[in-house]
């Protein structure tokens, strides 16, 4: 990496609560003009990926959501947060009494920003920068906020997801209405009216819905 990223993280993030997630504290970036809306030249001058990780995605923090008020739904379980960001889901798992919490991202500066997410609430995160698509999971639940943003992404997600359901996993989706969401494939489990940073999104509240993927 061109820049130490726990360095780059501390300085250009705040550590504050996503606003549907008050128990939870992240670092995130406080303008996201100044961070999301850099150029390639930026990002690629100081060696960073698109900061996924600086922000609480509406679909993350109606799952997270979800997760603290149904803590029975990962009480005792291993879980898998999967394509995580900031934690912000597996943080809320391991607070709802999860026995194992394995958070799994391929940006290789999420695990700095997990590590940090994780200590500031004191809590224990496993990570995997590994590409998991199609490959056997272990956990009893795979938890995936706001996933169905891409095309690709999404076709690869559909059958790996339905194939660890037919398995008897628990595969459950915070979503806000993304292009890609394959509503068949899905049963209703709450929704939520999620505040969010307009400058990345298309409005300042964003009806979040938690599925079970089937």
């Amino acid at each position: 990496m061109k820049t130490d990223p726990e360095a780059f993280i501390r300085a250009n993030t705040g550590l504050m609560a996503p606003p549907h997630v008050p128990e939870i504290s992240l670092h995130l970036a406080s303008e996201a003009h100044e961070l999301w809306l850099k150029t390639e030249e930026e990002l690629e001058a100081i060696g960073l990926p698109p900061p996924f990780w600086a922000f609480a995605w509406a679909g993350g923090q109606g799952l997270a959501r979800y997760i603290l008020d149904h803590p029975e739904t990962v009480r005792g379980q291993r879980v898998l947060d999967f394509a995580s960001g900031s934690g912000l889901v597996g943080i809320a798992a391991v607070m709802a009494g999860a026995c194992e919490v394995t958070t799994s991202d391929i940006d290789p500066w999420a695990e700095s920003a997990l590590r940090l997410n994780a200590g500031a609430n004191g809590v224990s995160l496993g990570f995997t920068g590994a590409n998991l698509i199609g490959q056997a999971v272990d956990a009893d639940i795979v938890l995936a906020g706001d996933v169905f943003y891409d095309r690709a992404f999404a076709d690869a997600l559909i059958p790996w997801f339905a194939r660890l359901a037919t398995e008897g996993k628990t595969v459950l989706v915070g979503d806000p209405g993304r292009s890609y969401l394959p509503r068949d494939r899905l049963e209703f489990r709450a929704v939520y009216q999620v505040p969010v940073t307009r400058a990345l999104e298309d409005s300042e509240i964003k009806k979040t819905t938690v599925w079970r993927f089937t």
